[in-house]
């Protein structure tokens, strides 16, 4: 190849990577966003996650005035509805509604189909909830302190959890780890289909989000004996939290955030963020979380990522302690 020819190939390959990041950056240079958008819940249809999906949803969609449809993709602790965003083009029109559960399934086996980091955007953290133990009326006990006095009654009973390695299974390792107390696990896919079946009677007890279990409480179709966080549930007021109960150290509550595909454009985030950040200040958006047992919250992607790094250790040593690692 003699010099022309060289300097022709070069000045082609120059005018392809100008071309190629000028349309890129026009692409994403169009006003976001320009058609209707995905928010995955890798969890089941009414948990918290899914609260704060559509509630932040239907803001979004009033502000934008664009379609923003809420998709249930439960299964496999979350990892089938996670895989799926993470996997997805990081353009802005798929995100996705996490939880914690991405942590303690983590903690659990080791790895994750997709890296919990490195394959997904901190957008903002939404909100956080406490997990509640509760019981069906059948199990005449109203605390901590009874139930562990009833031990030899209810010990090997089944409890539900959310999942397996799911963060209400580890509340329930906890409580076992810090009494006398031994439940076999009877692990759902989701919170939903749990209190369901506690309060058909199908299982005697179960750890779920409290936020579910609200209106069955008030009812007196469930009892609750324990909160999961430091402090009360304002809407729970007379349920002592497992600490108050003599179990300590315990402060487990679930946080809700959005997150989208790594590589998610810088503008895009702000966008997202800054519009969030206005909507979780509306009086109407935080009534309803707050009537859900959802603490709102506005925290942008530095607060989650540090929040996922930090509850990424307290997990892993939850798990080591007790031994449910399964790898």
């Amino acid at each position: 190849m003699n010099a022309r020819s060289l300097f022709s190939l070069g000045r082609s390959v120059v005018l392809g990577t100008w071309l190629l990041t000028a349309c890129t950056t026009a692409f994403f240079a169009q006003e976001y966003p320009s058609r209707g958008i995905r928010i995955v819940v890798p969890y089941s249809a009414g948990g918290s996650s899914d609260v704060v999906a559509r509630v932040v949803g239907a803001e979004l969609e009033r502000k934008w005035g664009q379609a923003v449809t809420v998709e249930n993709r439960p299964g496999a602790a979350g990892n089938i509805g996670s895989t799926e965003v993470a996997r997805s083009t990081p353009d802005g029109y798929t995100l996705l509604m996490q939880n914690d559960t991405m942590l303690t399934n983590l903690a659990v086996h080791g790895k994750l189909p997709y890296h919990h980091e490195n394959d997904l955007t901190p957008i903002m953290l939404l909100g956080m909830g406490p997990l509640a133990l509760v019981v069906h009326p059948s199990i005449n006990v109203t605390n901590m302190a009874e139930l562990q006095a009833a031990r030899d009654q209810v010990n090997g009973l089944s409890y539900g959890s959310c999942g397996i390695g799911s963060p209400s299974h580890f509340v329930m390792e906890l409580i076992m780890d810090k009494t006398a107390l031994s439940f076999t696990q009877v692990g759902y896919r989701g919170c939903s289909p749990a209190v369901k079946d506690v309060l058909g009677g199908h299982i005697p007890i179960a750890v779920v989000s409290a936020n579910l279990v609200l209106p069955h409480v008030q009812s007196g179709r469930l009892r609750v004996l324990g909160i999961s966080s430091a402090e009360r549930m304002a809407l729970l007021p007379d349920i002592p939290t497992f600490q108050e109960q003599g179990m300590h150290p315990f402060d487990i509550s679930t946080w809700k955030a959005l997150m989208g595909p790594a590589g998610l454009p810088l503008n895009v985030v702000k966008k997202i963020t800054h519009d969030l950040t206005r909507i979780m200040d509306i009086p109407r958006v935080q009534e309803h979380l707050k009537n859900s047992g959802i603490e709102p919250l506005r925290g942008d992607a530095t607060a989650l990522t540090h929040l996922i790094q930090a509850d990424a250790v307290k997990y892993r040593d939850i798990a080591r302690s007790a031994q449910m690692q399964a790898y």
